[in-house]
């Protein structure tokens, strides 16, 4: 088992999977909740960084979108192998598999918020220094 991710983990990464797996405890398909984790993940960090419109009317295609599987950003749907690309083979999938998505349960579990555990859980798996 890999104790160490690939690349290292950013609050990102925990908190697509954080959302994703709380679409999951709602029933939602994984497939499905592993889009929606990666979807709401970007909206967050655009608007975080004022790439993207801040909360106001919906357009008749923000409603169309929403009746469909996959959301949609830059053109491009937010899916459950983009989720496999952009977060679990950066990590590595045996770490994401063992390590990542186990620790990320067990903290929502114990009814921990994405707040409480995004930093404490990073320090966890931070690479080792080099000298």
């Amino acid at each position: 088992m890999s104790t160490r991710p690939n690349k290292p983990i950013r609050r990102f990464d925990i908190f697509a999977e954080y959302r994703k797996q709380d679409e999951q405890s709602s029933g939602i398909r994984a497939d499905e909740a592993k889009g929606y984790g990666l979807w709401v993940a970007k909206v967050v960090a655009a608007r975080k960084f004022g790439r993207m419109r801040e909360r106001g009317t919906i357009s008749a295609e923000d409603k169309n979108r929403r009746r469909r599987k996959w959301h949609v950003l830059s053109g491009e749907r937010q899916t459950d192998k983009l989720f496999d690309h952009e977060i679990v083979e950066r990590m590595g999938a045996e770490f994401y598999r063992d390590v990542f998505e186990p620790a990320v349960r067990a903290a929502r579990e114990q009814g921990l918020l994405y707040e409480a555990i995004r930093d404490r859980l990073r320090r966890r798996w931070k690479p080792a220094a080099t000298d």
